[in-house]
């Protein structure tokens, strides 16, 4: 069992309605909000948040099952990362890059510690999107190629060369940048590109798929292949057996470098330091951000293998950025490992995924009309919701929007009505609470999202 719960102090402030009305004017009259059209928003002013539960002005708690953009790892103000942040703002609040720092190399020691053999040297980004930017940036420099594949369904970040990668609808508007970018479709079984049957038979046609996409798009032309290790926002889709080992082989083959996308899944979340370890696989450069320190102080990173970092011994490396590896945010990813180690986190999250969280879902399966696919690990779950599971027709088009998306909207206030802020992306619902979650509130949590399945039962036949 976590201790962090019994050591939490935070207090809970009562409603304040003049708090609430000042937040929400400033909000709405000088802020710009990501992925949003400006006047058709109205965002939640948050008070505050401790643990698993965050609650607004109006004194509304909610569960929070998303972990805010699946970074929360450690949850709301936890009292660990907090005190380490607030004694490195006292003897060292920021320095330079080109400079050793205690904590900095501190945390790169961590950090490789639980990476596989081989992959010794961190390059620390300020967030997720940096961190595969300069993961593409080593592997064109180290291999003197161009081109990087990437699957459709994907997210890599909205900077450049990431939401060039990057395969969801979000690149629409802004698929102006990297020329080298070129896609294939990924293992999806439930939604086979390829018509398969069965696990075994998903992964033989994937990876047949991505050798001809290698060889048509000429091997010596490409630098990396960039996965998520699990696909994170566009469905929790987790690699079928071989997958990952037969990426590694294709890459051997033809001298192409395997990134692996930790930026959502990376320090836990599938109760592994990294997904990839869940289900095989050697990566050449692990990317990484939220959950290293549950981005309490921006922080991302590349873990580089002895390979490439040996290529940059007398060429110099063509990057950098003011605030790589800053003291506050290091000084939190150091109490993120303390935490990990004192709490037993993989171990808890284990434990609650297959105890608690597996047989919940599953049961939904039964008692659901609207749930067609159930799929995850850890506390990393996909609950894909249809309108006819014969057919398998989403409850909701394909990037739906206004009148189209209702049905998940409605899913989503009944959530909400219960106390549980869930996560929502097209026809899906994810599983995705902080690993410091306790029984009692994973229980609870799923109870509410059981319950507000009903309303999409309602558009299903």
């Amino acid at each position: 069992m976590s201790q962090y719960t019994d050591r939490h102090t935070t207090t809970h402030p009562l409603p304040d309605a003049e708090a609430e009305a000042q937040v929400r004017a400033d909000d709405r009259a000088h802020v710009f909000h990501s992925w949003s059209a400006q006047a058709l928003i109205d965002p939640v002013p948050v008070a505050g948040g401790a643990g698993s539960t965050f609650w607004d002005y109006a004194g509304n708690e909610y569960l929070d099952f998303s972990s805010q953009l699946v970074n929360l790892n450690l949850g709301h103000q936890h009292p660990d990362l907090v005190a380490a942040i607030q004694q490195q703002a006292g003897r060292l609040a920021t320095i330079q890059p080109s400079v050793a720092n205690d904590v900095r190399g501190e945390l790169a020691r961590l950090i490789a510690g639980v990476a596989p053999d081989g992959l010794e040297k961190v390059f620390f980004t300020n967030g997720g999107a940096e961190a595969n930017e300069y993961a593409v940036r080593l592997a064109r420099q180290s291999t003197g190629r161009r081109k990087v594949l990437s699957m459709y369904r994907s997210y890599h970040g909205s900077t450049s060369t990431a939401i060039s990668l990057t395969g969801d609808p979000r690149r629409w508007a802004n698929d102006v940048s990297d020329t080298g970018a070129v896609r294939f479709f990924g293992p999806y079984l439930y939604r086979s590109p390829f018509h398969s049957e069965a696990a075994e038979q998903e992964t033989e046609r994937a990876l047949a798929h991505l050798e001809q996409t290698i060889l048509l798009e000429g091997p010596s032309t490409i630098a990396a292949i960039i996965i998520e290790s699990v696909v994170g926002t566009n469905g929790v889709l987790v690699p079928p057996p071989g997958y990952l080992q037969g990426v590694r082989e294709l890459c051997d083959r033809h001298g192409i470098v395997y990134i692996a996308d930790e930026v959502m899944v990376g320090f836990g979340r599938m109760g592994e330091w990294f997904g990839f370890q869940a289900y095989g696989g050697h990566p050449d450069l692990i990317t990484f951000a939220k959950g290293v320190n549950s981005g309490y102080v921006p922080l991302g990173g590349v873990v580089i293998s002895d390979r490439i970092a040996a290529h940059f011994d007398t060429t110099p490396f063509g990057g950098g950025l003011t605030y790589s590896g800053h003291p506050l945010a290091c000084a939190a990813g150091v109490a993120t490992f303390e935490v990990f180690a004192r709490d037993g986190i993989l171990e808890r999250v284990r434990d609650l995924g297959e105890r608690i969280v597996e047989p919940t879902v599953r049961s939904w399966l039964d008692t659901h009309p609207s749930v067609g696919e159930v799929r995850g690990r850890g506390l990393f779950w996909a609950v894909e919701l249809v309108r006819d599971r014969e057919t398998r027709e989403p409850l909701v088009p394909f990037n739906a929007s206004g009148a189209d998306a209702a049905p998940m909207g409605a899913f989503a206030a009944a959530a909400k009505k219960a106390g549980v802020w869930p996560f929502v992306h097209f026809n899906r619902t994810h599983i995705a609470p902080p690993l410091v979650i306790t029984d009692d509130e994973l229980a609870r949590g799923l109870s509410a999202i059981d319950e507000a399945l009903t309303v999409a039962d309602e558009y299903a036949t």
